[in-house]
């Protein structure tokens, strides 16, 4: 598979490819899937344990676990009558770090975007 990112030596872009790379950062585009994918980062955690540490509902944090593992991104582990979570695929944790040194190289641009930044308060 070409890399939408990378580029291919053709000069094309293939806009299924590229629609799956927009998927893919859609999916982590929600400020609670990604707080999940961060906590997951550090180890396996229950959704109980997640709804503790994030402060949620459990609806909320089940919904949104339930999108990361549609996505592939997370995975479960049964234990008993409990599942553990976990990243899926290593190369999450590259792409978060990654978007960390970016996001030091910007500063604050991306926050002050008018189409994706935080709401500002009107004056």
């Amino acid at each position: 598979m070409n890399s939408p990112i990378r580029g291919r030596s053709d000069s094309r872009i293939d806009g299924g490819e590229l629609g799956s790379a927009a998927s893919l950062f859609h999916s982590l585009s929600d400020a609670t899937r990604l707080a999940i994918v961060l906590r997951l980062a550090r180890g396996e955690a229950r959704v109980a344990d997640l709804v503790g540490e994030l402060g949620l509902a459990q609806s909320t944090v089940s919904a949104h676990v339930a999108c990361l593992r549609d996505c592939q991104l997370v995975a479960g582990r049964p234990e008993g009558r409990q599942i553990f979570y976990r990243l899926a695929r290593r190369e999450l944790i590259d792409l978060l770090a990654s978007a960390e040194t970016l996001l030091a190289a910007t500063g604050n641009a991306v926050a002050l975007c008018p189409n994706y930044g935080e709401p500002r308060p009107h004056e």
